[in-house]
């Protein structure tokens, strides 16, 4: 079968430090420290990302959240591997129960993008990859469990993986009386738009159950008119859109970048939903801020703008019952 545009892209990530150095014309000291750190996390950048960053600019707000830095070699206290403890929910491959009348399922470990702050660059995908052989297991927590109502689909990002895969994995779902909710956590509308076709929509249409698309953009930078055509079509789809950003340093640390972060994505028809602090995760310590200067932003935000459009700041830790404002 012939593949289409988004998994061609897909196959071509920029996954060589080298090729990213020559593209945007970076400083050469820095490639020695990037080649350490994706030893430990490789380097996956979509091609049309790429292009929305300014070159020779290694400060660029798109660029540090995906390149790989030295600083994610240093060892700091008070960040691990698994800084939500989601080996201690995760009671079937595939499956992680941490909150009350929810599911995550993590249906792939793959993704278009590698985050560097990302909270599961280190999560053990090769013993909670399910493939179609788990779904029985996953199906059978699920329908085993009358609280459950919403399922999530969240990282590796759900959208990598093809149509006809999700129209399965849904159709399952369907058949479980319970259910209400089906939740899409992905990156993919934003980084690689070209995921969003005519064929994708149509299965969206077509799902039995209320559903839920939270994109995730954290600079306004990333949204360009491929982003707006995705999410145009979506909304078509009477699909609820909304984005979730994480604060990083240096990034989005800024009323300005902030504020026009939520003005863009309203301008498309995503509301705002949450601003996570960063979680404590092994090679991202570089990117947090102080819990006062979040909540100091956060303020500032809630001055300058309505209410709808103002993100909750939240953050999870391990064995709470739910995120909580900071």
């Amino acid at each position: 079968m012939k593949k289409q545009a988004w998994q061609t892209a897909l196959a071509d990530l920029i996954t060589d430090p080298q090729e990213l150095w020559q593209l945007l014309d970076l400083d050469k000291e820095l490639l020695a420290g990037a080649i350490e750190a994706t030893k430990q996390f490789p380097l996956k950048a979509p091609r049309n990302f790429v292009t929305r960053m300014q070159k020779g600019n290694a400060q660029d707000p798109l660029l540090l959240q995906v390149l790989p830095h030295g600083l994610e070699l240093n060892q700091v206290p008070g960040y691990s591997n698994d800084p939500l403890a989601e080996i201690d929910v995760n009671p079937v491959p595939g499956l992680l129960h941490k909150y009350q009348g929810r599911v995550l399922v993590t249906l792939t470990s793959a993704c278009a993008v590698h985050c560097r702050y990302c909270f599961r660059r280190h999560f053990p995908y090769t013993d909670n990859n399910p493939g179609s052989r788990g779904w029985e297991k996953i199906m059978a927590y699920i329908e085993a469990d009358t609280s459950i109502s919403e399922v999530i689909l969240s990282g590796g990002d759900p959208l990598t993986v093809n149509d006809r895969v999700l129209h399965a994995f849904s159709a399952a779902l369907a058949n479980i009386s319970h259910l209400k909710r089906l939740r899409i956590h992905s990156r993919l509308p934003v980084v690689l738009p070209e995921r969003i076709t005519d064929e994708f929509v149509g299965w969206l249409r077509a799902l039995q159950l209320e559903t839920v698309i939270v994109i995730h953009a954290n600079h306004p930078n990333e949204i360009n008119d491929a982003v707006r055509s995705a999410i145009l079509k979506l909304r078509h789809a009477d699909i609820m859109l909304l984005n979730q950003s994480v604060l990083l340093k240096s990034v989005n640390d800024n009323v300005a970048v902030l504020k026009e972060l939520s003005e863009s994505l309203f301008a498309i028809g995503v509301l705002p939903y949450y601003l996570h602090v960063l979680d404590k995760v092994d090679g991202a310590a570089h990117f947090d801020i102080s819990r006062d200067r979040a909540k100091q932003l956060a303020e500032e935000l809630r001055k300058q703008l309505p209410g709808y459009l103002v993100p909750r700041l939240v953050c999870e830790e391990a064995g709470a019952e739910s995120k909580h404002d900071v």
